[in-house]
């Protein structure tokens, strides 16, 4: 049975609502937070590099190459684990018949990506507006980026949302596989400083080509030619498409878990 035209949108904006008032709190007190530990993240990378570099991987602002780093790699990090966490989260929502799980993974990500790309942008402009930076971006190339970003988090999100369900030891284990993604992602320093070897397994990351991508974006004269939006987009595509079918097929034996 199809839900009615008007219902989907009307059940994501109560979700959605509902996420808001969950998870950043009825007042500005938790979205003042969400802008402010990113804050204190590039600030906190900020004060440790320049003591120890003459200048960043790219251009000579230190917040500003560290900012393009680290803010795509907790907007991937965050929207990963809020996606792979929609079931849990909505358990008890997800027993009325006209809300599915599809509606509880889109409200997740897209609160959470907006707020995101709201971070940054804030974040981004304070960097230029404070330092005098001349305002030379690429919006398409950003957008591109974001996407990028956006795409791999549903789809690594979705599968993990089924893995984390149904075996809750998955949690803990993707915790700790992923905690090299720090230091491999580009965050600290640039693909091509890389030694070959390095490359050669690097470049299978997908979400170093979502940081250099949207570096390219904030920094004209920054080329990298070996990002590529096919090999992000096939992954999160075949990711997305294999846990939604996970998702559909067994549903409702995870309600009862």
């Amino acid at each position: 049975m199809t839900k009615p035209r008007m219902l989907m949108p009307r059940i994501l904006a109560a979700l959605v609502l509902r996420e808001m008032a969950t998870t950043y709190g009825r007042s500005a007190g938790g979205y003042i937070w969400a802008i402010l530990e990113p804050v204190l993240g590039v600030a906190l990378l900020t004060v440790v590099f320049s003591m120890a570099l003459a200048r960043p991987g790219l251009g000579t602002n230190f917040p500003l190459f560290y900012a393009t780093g680290f803010l795509p790699f907790i907007m991937f990090n965050d929207l990963t684990n809020k996606v792979a966490s929609s079931i849990r989260y909505s358990r008890p929502l997800l027993a009325y018949p006209n809300v599915t799980f599809v509606d509880a993974l889109l409200a997740r990500l897209i609160l959470n990506a907006l707020t995101h790309i709201c971070v940054l942008a804030i974040v981004v402009g304070g960097i230029f507006l404070f330092y005098g930076l001349p305002v030379v971006i690429n919006l398409a190339e950003i957008f591109e980026a974001l996407l990028m970003i956006v795409m791999l988090s549903a789809g690594i999100g979705t599968v993990n949302c089924y893995l984390m369900t149904t075996f809750p030891i998955w949690e803990r284990v993707w915790g700790i596989i992923t905690r090299p993604l720090f230091l491999a992602s580009g965050i600290f320093f640039l693909y091509d400083m890389m030694p070959m070897a390095a490359k050669q397994i690097l470049w299978f990351n997908p979400l170093l080509h979502c940081t250099s991508q949207l570096r390219k974006g904030f920094y004209p004269t920054y080329e990298a030619e070996f990002v590529s939006p096919f090999f992000v987009f096939g992954v999160s595509t075949l990711l997305l498409v294999l846990g939604l079918l996970l998702l559909a097929r067994n549903h409702r034996d995870l309600l009862e878990r």
